[in-house]
């Protein structure tokens, strides 16, 4: 397995980021698997996949450059950089484009574990690479993007609860569930790859959510490190839970949503970014379920978490929910197709 050696300080200093070139490279990896791991990201792919494999039919050479890139335990490193807090993407595309060309080829050869392909010895791969991920940032991000923002900073939130609740164990080994773990005596797991330890004590250490694809570890020697994971629970595919159409019709669908999804604790701004209603519009669902016992919050740290109680449990089980019958419309709100990731591939060693 691959583990890194930390201390308390560096846990203290780490941090978590919200980044758009680390959702766009996301979506990048998941179409070029082209397979979803929930109805969520198989309806976004069917949404865009096409479009994705027309473009690369067109550009022979940079579909080739993105299946040597894209290696099973190893991508080339210049094609995702790690992620700096508050970098516009297209600073981010930028250090790519500016990658030497001799080092880029160098780095395809390592994700392939082996010789590169003569048509890819060439000295505008960066070029090419900064030029896809701009594209698939335009056609499949940013449409998107205000909404992946707001589930990305709640499951920040969620994760902040999660340390004050269980300590930054609990939080590790949530993040790729059966990849990263909390070893003890300071090791840090990332992977399940068998790989040399690595001293990351007195770096720096961040935690990156996605949204969709999987999740990854990452580095720049010598003190940056990165663990990118995809968002969980109702957060990482909100059309997983059904609203029975018995239950929209007692409560209203938008109230019957936000009672369905509380089956485990969540903050107002997580609601909003799950279900898409307005903020005012959750405040007051969840006030009438409050008045009703339904529902009752808890302050965890800065954050303030509402849940179901006894009552709200035993009336969302009798109607049903989650056997599959929906509310006409879904009851969902306004949402991208497969905004969310469900089980991950485990991290390779280098993007890693």
């Amino acid at each position: 397995m691959g583990w890194w050696q930390v201390d308390g300080d560096t846990l203290v200093r780490s941090r978590f980021v919200v980044c758009p070139f680390t959702e766009t490279f996301a979506a990048l990896r998941l179409l070029h698997t082209g397979t979803g791991a929930h109805p969520g990201e198989e309806a976004w792919l069917g949404a865009h996949l096409p479009a994705y494999r027309a473009r690369l039919a067109a550009d022979p050479v940079t579909a080739l450059l993105v299946r040597s890139a894209m290696g099973t335990s190893w991508i080339a490193d210049f094609l995702a950089p790690l992620p700096r807090e508050g970098t516009p993407l297209e600073d981010t595309l930028a250090r790519i484009r500016a990658t030497d060309p001799a080092a880029a080829r160098a780095d395809v050869r390592v994700s392939l574990r082996g010789p590169l392909p003569a048509a890819l010895e060439r000295d505008d791969l960066p070029q090419r690479a900064a030029a896809l991920l701009a594209h698939v940032w335009a056609a499949t991000v940013r449409p998107y993007w205000h909404r992946r923002r707001r589930i990305l900073e709640a499951d920040v939130v969620a994760r902040t609860a999660q340390v004050s609740r269980g300590g930054w164990a609990a939080v590790i080994d949530s993040l790729l569930p059966g990849q990263t773990r909390w070893l003890g005596d300071n090791r840090l797991q990332v992977n399940r790859h068998e790989r040399p330890p690595r001293d990351i004590r007195g770096a720096e250490l961040v935690f990156v959510p996605v949204t969709v694809g999987r999740g990854w570890a990452t580095w720049e020697e010598p003190g940056r490190y990165a663990l990118v994971y995809g968002c969980t629970g109702a957060l990482a595919d909100p059309g997983a839970r059904s609203v029975p159409a018995s239950l929209g019709t007692l409560l209203g669908a938008g109230r019957a949503r936000v009672l369905v999804l509380l089956d485990s604790p969540l903050s107002t701004s997580q609601l909003v970014a799950v279900t898409g209603q307005a903020l005012g519009s959750v405040g007051r669902h969840l006030r009438v379920l409050r008045d009703a016992g339904l529902v009752e919050r808890r302050r965890s740290g800065r954050s303030v978490l509402y849940a179901r109680t006894a009552a709200g449990e035993v009336l969302v089980t009798a109607s049903g929910a989650g056997t599959g019958e929906r509310e006409p419309g879904g009851g969902t709100g306004e949402r991208e197709p497969g905004a969310g990731t469900g089980e991950r591939e485990e991290p390779g060693p280098g993007i890693h």
